[in-house]
């Protein structure tokens, strides 16, 4: 016999998946978000401003890597995924075998910052040596002018959308036809924070993240796209326009186009306000 507390718990977690899997059409007053890592931070602090103006609105926000959230949204687990690169033809094609059509939605621009420990004095690289460390090909920091020691990879798990952006975008150049992996020697951890902490103890290591995880204690390096073209680094102003090259659209997409709640929420955070809260996460707003 359940004690009344786990009974308590019970009916809550059915309630929040029962309001979850009816709620695209907008019948509940209940929102499931999940998936990136790289963007739960700003999904919590839309929900949070949004629950400030709209009390009687509940909006959950959990991480778990853009495939989480895909597969949430391809469930009927969640009323929105964010995912920080675009859904492949085999996960549209899944959304689609359940009845709905995935809706893409851009909600901000981010730029995938490359970061090292300060006592590194390498201060920029180019695409190809990034995708030659990473793929192995370069293995120690004195081969680019830096101090003799081994280089530690750093790398987001496969289940993250930053992982399959930066092996499509940087290892395999955006071509279809490349097939680069990642070294087998790149230690694959949980979330950014992770790879965050590990660099500010390890001057041999090297890492990537979305920038809205920097902060005024990391080193981030200059980016060229090859050896003939200017260093750039990762600030809004090149992500806007272009210059730095390993930037991305942040997404969020719903099952069918929105509507009810899920729509009120959507047009709260390309709002003003809502881009507004772009720029103090340290993303790039889309308006």
């Amino acid at each position: 016999m359940l004690k009344s507390s786990e009974t308590i718990i019970l009916t809550v977690s059915l309630l929040l998946i029962s309001g979850c899997a009816r709620n695209q059409g907008g019948n509940s007053n209940t929102l499931q978000i999940k998936g990136s890592d790289t963007m739960v931070n700003l999904g919590q602090a839309w929900a949070e401003e949004y629950m400030n103006k709209n009390p009687e609105t509940f909006v959950a926000v959990t991480g778990g890597g853009s495939g989480t959230g895909i597969s949430a949204l391809v469930n009927g687990t969640c009323n929105i995924a964010e995912v920080s690169r675009e859904m492949k033809d085999r996960e549209i094609k899944l959304v689609e075998s359940k009845g709905s059509t995935p809706v893409k939605h851009i909600v901000a621009l981010d730029g995938l910052v490359v970061v090292v420990n300060p006592a590194n004095k390498i201060s920029e690289l180019t695409l190809d040596q990034l995708a030659d460390i990473y793929t192995g090909k370069i293995r120690n920091w004195k081969e680019l002018g830096g101090h003799d020691a081994e280089i530690v990879l750093l790398s987001r798990e496969v289940n993250s959308g930053t992982h399959v952006y930066f092996k499509e975008h940087v290892l395999q150049h955006g071509r279809s036809d490349n097939k680069e992996e990642f070294s087998p020697e790149a230690l694959l951890l949980s979330s950014s924070h992770a790879i965050v902490d590990e660099i500010k103890q390890n001057q041999d290591a090297i890492g990537y993240y979305g920038m809205g995880y920097v902060t005024a204690e990391d080193k981030t390096l200059k980016i060229a796209k090859d050896k003939n073209s200017p260093a750039v680094p990762p600030t809004m102003e090149n992500i806007i326009d272009g210059s730095y090259p390993i930037s991305r659209p942040l997404l969020m997409y719903t099952r069918g186009e929105p509507s009810g709640l899920v729509k009120l929420f959507l047009d709260y955070i390309l709002s003003p306000e809502g881009q507004d809260i772009v720029k103090k996460l340290d993303f790039v707003p889309v308006k």
